[in-house]
């Protein structure tokens, strides 16, 4: 079962333990994860579920979709080149310790 690190934007950091399969935003909203609020569900339509992935976490996950490039381009908080949506990012055992951390706001 992979774990995640979610990094919330005051510092406090929060270890969850997810099954494979979930997105990192499912993750998030079924562990009670503040800090994402995916108005959308998961249809990559809204952009509130932006996180920052860890530099050194950027090259395991897969590269963003057009889709997910383009909504991106839409997030309220800074846009960098860590950004991602966390509704398009799927967990395998092999994302085990992943760390994403939170922007200051979704809207």
């Amino acid at each position: 079962m992979p774990r995640i690190s979610f990094v919330l934007n005051d510092g406090r950091r929060r270890d969850v333990d997810v099954p494979a399969g979930y997105s990192v935003m499912r993750a998030a909203i079924t562990q009670n994860v503040p800090g994402i609020d995916a108005e959308c569900g998961g249809a990559c339509a809204c952009g509130t579920c932006h996180v920052y992935l860890a530099p050194a976490d950027v090259v395991r996950v897969p590269p963003p979709s057009a889709a997910e490039r383009e909504m991106l381009e839409a997030v309220a908080a800074e846009l960098r080149p860590e950004s991602r949506l966390s509704c398009q990012i799927l967990l395998t055992e092999t994302l085990h310790g992943l760390v994403v951390h939170l922007p200051d706001r979704q809207y």
